[in-house]
């Protein structure tokens, strides 16, 4: 039975991965149908991502009362009804109010479900689930391809992805006795649990380490993020090559990031979570030195952008996994909403303060840019380390 339910954790994140890039490959043909400007999908983005963070940070009070399986089953039905929305929406300012359950169905499930698998399954899971999760938003393009080339609308496209998202809340619904375990309610919650009170953000922040991990957290995604927007601009306009060729080599972060996150699955059998994040971010400071050569030419970049891909495969699931570990059980989904949430800021805030360097000063900064990044990132982890060791010897104690 526990193994089933790992597979219906599977099917969730290739789900949930489904709608993440459909607006991206959809906007060209909808702001023309609403006669906006391209750059409002940047508006509907903001919403979603506020949405999400809010839901983030009230995981740990939804899970406690609702346990992790109720909550999930809700929120995949809240982002399956706004997806729906969508695909009956004929107006920008439609669009805008179905991005509310959007984003607020988003955040509390990513971290519930994240806070679960980190609690009751091995690193190599979380790594491959987020591997699923890359799947499900290679194929959503893929899926809005399909229907705008076979003259069905952009519309249809949502409502498909609606369809599977409500197939889910089924499967979902119907798996919520999977979720008890010895000791454990219906939706997986121990008798402590239930029972305990929700952490308030300035008694999570107040953890030690806490700040370090949220930082760390925050820098990964926005390095992430930078490096998927601004990639292909970098090469187009610093590196010289077609607008065509740029987007192919800049794609290849992205598959470097899906298959270096199946291939860390693996590798977590031998080392631990510090380890991979520790060998993440030495990749990813491979990568971008090869960024910075001044020789090598087009290959030099693209080589470095799969590197980075490579690097970055391996700091999210395992930042998450060790969660737990190193801020105790009864913790964790509190730290892990207010961790996410921090991480769709990080992902919403530093790519436009990018955008602003380039404008003004340059694009050639963008390797520059990253390595900052980089560096805050690893300086924060480290520091968190030997707080994080106090919280276990608490535990121990």
């Amino acid at each position: 039975m526990f193994q089933l339910l790992l597979i219906i954790i599977y099917l969730a994140f290739i789900s949930l991965g489904l709608p993440d890039s459909l607006l991206g490959s959809a906007w060209p043909t909808m702001y023309q149908e609403f006669s906006v400007p391209v750059s409002y999908a940047g508006g509907i983005s903001m919403i979603i991502a506020v949405g999400t963070i809010v839901s983030s940070l009230q995981s740990d009070r939804l899970t406690k009362k609702l346990g992790t399986g109720k909550v999930t089953a809700v929120s995949v039905l809240m982002t399956a009804v706004a997806l729906f929305g969508f695909s009956i929406s004929h107006s920008y300012a439609a669009l805008c109010l179905w991005a509310i359950p959007y984003g607020l169905g988003a955040g509390s499930v990513d971290a519930s479900l994240n806070n679960y698998v980190a609690l009751h399954y091995a690193s190599r899971h979380m790594s491959w689930l987020h591997c699923m999760w890359g799947v499900g938003a290679s194929l959503g393009p893929y899926i809005m391809g399909y229907v705008l080339s076979g003259g069905q609308g952009w519309n249809m496209g949502y409502r498909y992805i609606a369809i599977l998202q409500i197939i889910l809340t089924a499967i979902l619904i119907f798996s919520l006795p999977l979720w008890k375990k010895p000791g454990t309610d219906d939706t997986g919650r121990t008798d402590g649990e239930k029972k305990a009170k929700p952490l308030s953000l300035r008694e999570i922040i107040s953890i030690p380490g806490a700040k370090e991990i949220v930082i760390t957290f925050f820098c990964y995604c926005a390095l992430e993020q930078t490096t998927g927007l601004w990639a292909s601009s970098y090469l187009m306009l610093r590196r010289g090559l077609s607008a065509e060729t740029a987007a192919g080599f800049a794609s290849m972060f992205f598959i470097g990031i899906t298959a270096g996150r199946a291939f860390s699955g693996f590798l977590t059998m031998k080392l631990n979570d510090t380890q991979m994040i520790r060998l993440g971010e030495g990749l990813v400071l491979f990568g971008i030195a090869l960024l910075f050569l001044p020789f090598g030419g087009s290959m030099a970049a693209l080589l470095g952008l799969i590197i980075i891909g490579l690097g970055c495969a391996p700091v999210y699931p395992s930042i998450i996994h060790s969660t737990p570990e190193h801020f105790g059980a009864d913790k964790s989904q509190a730290m892990i909403g207010v961790q996410m949430a921090f991480a769709y800021m990080g992902t919403c805030l530093m790519p436009p303060v990018f955008g602003f360097i380039a404008n003004h000063i340059g694009i050639f900064l963008f390797p520059v840019y990253l390595l900052a990044i980089l560096v805050l990132m690893a300086v924060m982890h480290e520091k968190m380390l030997p707080k994080v060791s106090v919280n276990k010897n608490k535990q121990d104690s």
